[in-house]
C-alpha cells in the first residue's frame, strides 16, 4: 500500500507498518574520537543521535568529528611542546624525560579536545 508521502506499508495482522530502512552507510572505520562522540550522543543526546542516524548523516558526522579532533590534538601537542621547551634535542639526550613530558602534554591536549569537541 502507498501513502501520499511515497511511503510503502506492509500489513502485519491488523496493522499497517511502514517499510523503513536506513540509507547505505560508508564502511570506512571511525577512530577513537568518533566512537567517543557516538557514545556521548547515544547516552546524553538521544534525539540528536536518532536524527543523525535516521537521516543517514551519523557516519559523516562521526568521521568529521574524528578528523577535527585529531587535527586539533596534533596542533595542541605541537604548541604545548614548544611552550614547555620540549625539543628533539631533549629526546636525543634524555628519552625518559621526553616521553614523560609528551605523555603529560597529550593528556592535557586530549582533555581539551574531549571538553570542547567531543562532549558538546
Amino acid at each position: 500500500m502507498k501513502s501520499e508521502h511515497n511511503l510503502t506499508y506492509t500489513k502485519h495482522d491488523d496493522y499497517l507498518l511502514p517499510d523503513l530502512c536506513l540509507p547505505e552507510q560508508n564502511p570506512d572505520p571511525i577512530g577513537k574520537y568518533g566512537l567517543l562522540r557516538k557514545t556521548y550522543l547515544k547516552t546524553h543526546r538521544k534525539i540528536t543521535y536518532t536524527n543523525l542516524l535516521t537521516a543517514g548523516a551519523l557516519h559523516d558526522h562521526l568521521s568529521e568529528i574524528d578528523a577535527q579532533a585529531n587535527e586539533e590534538l596534533e596542533l595542541l601537542m605541537t604548541q604545548m611542546a614548544a611552550a614547555q621547551g620540549i625539543t628533539e634535542q631533549i629526546k636525543a639526550d634524555n628519552q625518559l624525560l621526553w616521553v614523560g613530558a609528551m605523555n603529560n602534554i597529550k593528556s592535557c591536549a586530549e582533555e581539551i579536545i574531549l571538553t570542547e569537541i567531543i562532549y558538546t
